[in-house]
């Protein structure tokens, strides 16, 4: 004898008792599938855990790629209405950070780092700690300038820097990247002191790129 005080799986009665359930169910779902078609998969590799920190010497080698935060320049962002074309109106270094940049550009010549390209994002900050490392000519690149503040800016410009660092040459480096905080956790998920950063290793067969830390100097 079948028991039917209760209603089997999947009757229509059940599936309308479910169906809010379902909907929210699905509704996470498409979400996440939403949000995951937003990372770029060129990302991937970035994204990976770091498998070490990398002694000064070797980032003289040509495969590397070194993204820095500024020296060290006291506060949280810009002031409200800040230009960048106007120094003063920016959250500039201190002197301590202008020290810093020099004691990290004596220690990173020594070492034999001599890189091939120096960029830096626009902000003050990024472009006086470049010029006071004085590894060579300093180029602003957009890709490198803060979204703080601006979050609709963050996929697109973390994916397109991406993409410009997977095209260098890993026999025509090293490169040097200055940058910001922000900028450094969207491209790899870690944190970054000022005057610290990461490392990326760029490998010659198309493998993913490897991810080092790199401690504030």
């Amino acid at each position: 004898m079948i028991d039917r005080s209760r209603a089997a799986i999947g009757t229509p009665s059940t599936r309308r008792r479910d169906a809010p359930g379902i909907a929210a169910r699905l509704s996470r779902i498409a979400c996440c599938a939403t949000l995951a078609s937003a990372l770029p998969a060129i990302m991937s590799s970035a994204l990976a855990q770091p498998v070490g920190t990398l002694p000064v010497s070797a980032l003289a080698r040509p495969n590397v790629v070194v993204l820095l935060r500024h020296a060290n320049a006291p506060g949280i962002g810009d002031p409200p209405g800040f230009d960048l074309q106007s120094c003063s109106t920016q959250r500039n270094l201190d002197a301590s950070g202008r020290a810093q940049a020099q004691r990290l550009g004596a220690t990173w010549r020594a070492a034999g780092f001599r890189p091939s390209a120096v960029w830096t994002s626009a902000w003050c900050r990024c472009q006086d700690t470049a010029r006071l490392m004085d590894l060579g000519p300093v180029t602003v690149l957009p890709l490198l300038n803060s979204f703080f503040g601006d979050a609709a800016a963050r996929t697109d410009q973390t994916a397109q820097l991406s993409r410009f660092i997977d095209r260098l040459d890993p026999r025509g480096g090293p490169y040097l990247m200055v940058t910001h905080q922000v900028n450094i956790t969207a491209l790899t998920g870690q944190g970054a002191d000022s005057g610290g950063g990461v490392v990326f290793e760029l490998p010659p067969d198309g493998r993913p790129r490897r991810l080092y830390r790199l401690p504030a100097g």
